[in-house]
């Protein structure tokens, strides 16, 4: 298994389709049902056995949250802050824009 490359609070973007989020949870390995995985079309379909990320998403038109492997996320790097409605529920942001979760506790 291997470590994720992004981080929860993380801002990334889809690699193929329109969409950005901050990543709020992490799964090491693919951890969906099998009807999700194969309602995705098979020339797309990602490997099961590399990190995925549940991530409030946005795109022009609204927000949702998405479930994306990591072969299909990049860093966004625009600087911009997400608008999707619950991340005041599960972030603070800093003077520098990062986010930083407020439901998981420092050790």
């Amino acid at each position: 298994m291997r470590q994720a490359k992004f981080m929860v609070g993380q801002v990334v973007k889809h690699r193929v389709y329109p969409f950005r989020g901050v990543v709020f949870d992490v799964d090491p390995v693919f951890d969906n049902t099998e009807e999700w995985w194969q309602a995705i079309p098979e020339e797309i379909r990602p490997y099961k056995d590399q990190p995925f990320y549940h991530l409030l998403a946005e795109n022009g038109e609204s927000g949702y949250v998405a479930y994306v492997s990591e072969q299909n996320l990049l860093p966004d790097e625009t600087g911009s802050p997400i608008s999707h409605p619950q991340v005041t529920e599960l972030f603070d942001q800093d003077e520098n824009g990062a986010y930083h979760a407020i439901y998981l506790s420092e050790h």
